[in-house]
């Protein structure tokens, strides 16, 4: 097995939202925001070869919305899926297997794209299968009102009519192994319904891909808990017993949304668990 970072861009998301009740005072040693309060975000999606799979976890915004739409959310850098995969070699149409963590546009927005003469959309992976689960498909197509802006209908079924949508079964216990897929998959609710967090091992180590769990090192104590979680309160409790399992076991946490910090472990303090080491996708990959 081999893994690799796969870039799908970089944009900047309101500091404030991310850090839901948490004052900026506090946020803002760990993740600075500019003048108009937007912090840095980025798109680490991950590559995983493993006989003849490429697997890939995650495919960022995609490059198919409106000037406006991404006017809201500040794109900066030169990062793209297509130079990524390049990069080791790789393109589009060798891609077995694209697993969507969640359904959220800027992790699912990369899958679709616009057919040739822009009259309609088009997977972006003709030879793959795309992986969710049937709850959170149920939830995303049914959104409430409070993520209808985030479950973009051009996003979600293109997948389902092209007839390669997948639903994973869901495995027994915390991280059980995906039939399908070969890797252990936690589910967790706080963030949105049945956001998938896979679990890879890894030569001698064990990668944990944190999507929206953890978006960055600076959201480590409980508490801080996103805005944008629909149940922030349940977050805590998923996090706190994450957390600990990846304190005790030394567990790498690949970090999807932080800029500045790619793959972290953590450690047991007194006040909770805590940052402990930083590492590059290089260092451990």
């Amino acid at each position: 097995m081999k893994l690799y970072p796969i870039e799908a861009g970089n944009f900047k998301l309101d500091g404030g939202a991310m850090f839901g009740v948490v004052p900026k005072t506090i946020w803002h040693k760990t993740n600075p925001a500019d003048e108009n309060n937007l912090i840095d975000i980025a798109a680490r999606c991950l590559l995983i070869e493993d006989g003849n799979r490429l697997i890939l976890i995650d495919t960022g915004m995609g490059d198919k919305q409106s000037e406006k739409f991404f006017g809201y959310y500040s794109l900066w850098g030169n990062h793209s899926i297509d130079a990524s995969l390049a990069k080791y070699g790789f393109n589009r149409d060798d891609i077995t297997d694209v697993f969507m963590t969640h359904l959220h546009f800027d992790h699912c927005g990369g899958s679709v794209q616009w057919n040739k003469d822009r009259t309609g959309y088009e997977v972006a992976f003709k030879n793959a299968k795309f992986w969710t689960n049937d709850n959170h498909w149920d939830w995303a197509t049914k959104p409430n009102p409070r993520e209808k802006a985030s479950f973009l209908t051009e996003n979600i079924i293109p997948m389902q009519e092209s007839g390669q949508l997948n639903f994973i079964r869901r495995p027994e216990g915390d991280f059980g192994v995906s039939e399908e897929l070969g890797f252990g998959i936690f589910y967790v609710d706080g963030h949105t319904e049945k956001m998938m967090i896979p679990k890879i091992q890894y030569h001698d180590k064990t990668i944990c891909f944190m999507a929206d769990l953890l978006p960055t090192a600076g959201h480590l104590p409980l508490p801080y808990v996103m805005g944008y979680d629909t149940r922030p309160l349940l977050t805590m409790p998923e996090k706190a017993k994450f957390l600990t399992e990846a304190a005790d076991n030394n567990y790498y946490l690949w970090l999807e949304h932080d800029a500045h910090n790619q793959i972290i472990t953590v450690e047991n303090t007194e006040k909770g668990v805590r940052l402990k080491e930083v590492f590059s996708c290089e260092e451990i990959l």
